[in-house]
């Protein structure tokens, strides 16, 4: 589950696949499934012990994985 603060944001450390796929939706050019995310999980993206996703360490993986592919 994503954690919030007192405020109620979102914690960008610990994401629920939905909530980052809406927010990367939001953010780029084109929509982000959950379907796209669970892929990328399966491919090795790194994923918290309880599900979420950091989103530091995901765009750091993205990063990664396009540099090895030369994109």
């Amino acid at each position: 589950m994503s954690t919030s603060n007192a405020e109620g944001r979102l914690d960008p450390q610990a994401l629920r696949l939905a909530d980052l796929a809406r927010a990367l939706s939001a953010m780029g050019v084109r929509p982000v499934t959950l379907d796209m995310l669970q892929a990328d999980i399966d491919a090795g993206a790194p994923a918290n012990p309880d599900g979420t996703l950091s989103l530091i360490r995901y765009a750091a993986w993205l990063a990664k994985e396009a540099a090895r592919r030369g994109d």
